[in-house]
């Protein structure tokens, strides 16, 4: 097993550099499985993400690197509460306090770089903001167009009338 020390170059979408301590960047199981490929390489490693813009890595890779010196609680399923700071430690909270393109944008980067505690995060703040929610609510939540007809509409809610009782 090679040793995790020297830092790898992630590279953005648009191009921008990144160094990284590798223990960092191996969080990411898509970066651990091209470093392992390139094992045999000891010049600096630069890893393309193509899929990943330059301001969602710097906040990737920012959860990364607070995650290596304070690890994320386990995220209760169902959650206990739509807070998010009742759900882990109020660092991760804040992190993920963000418009919702960004907290988007980081669902897709966490999962394209295959990062399972981000990933977690990130989900566990939009399943927080649909929690208690009517489905209008929803709508209005995340800009979602109504596009059932009232009949749709009285149809989809008799069948599912059983979720919504309490």
């Amino acid at each position: 097993m090679e040793v995790d020390t020297g830092t790898v170059k992630l590279v953005s979408k648009e191009g921008d550099d990144f160094p990284v301590d590798i223990e960092v960047a191996r969080m990411s199981e898509l970066v651990k499985g091209m470093l392992e490929e390139d094992a045999e390489d000891d010049d600096v490693t630069e890893i393309p993400l193509p899929n990943v813009k330059a301001a969602v890595l710097r906040k990737v890779i920012e959860f990364c690197q607070h995650h290596r010196t304070e690890p994320m609680t386990e995220i209760e399923k169902p959650l206990k509460s739509a807070a998010m700071a009742e759900v882990v430690q109020k660092w991760y909270a804040d992190f993920v306090n963000v418009e919702q393109v960004l907290l988007f944008e980081l669902i897709l980067a966490a999962n394209y770089m295959d990062i399972k505690p981000l990933l977690d995060l990130t989900c566990a703040t939009v399943a927080s903001m649909i929690k208690g929610k009517t489905p209008e609510e929803i709508r209005k939540t995340f800009n979602i167009a109504n596009d059932f007809s009232p009949e749709e509409e009285a149809q989809v809610r008799e069948e599912n009338k059983w979720c919504e009782e309490p």
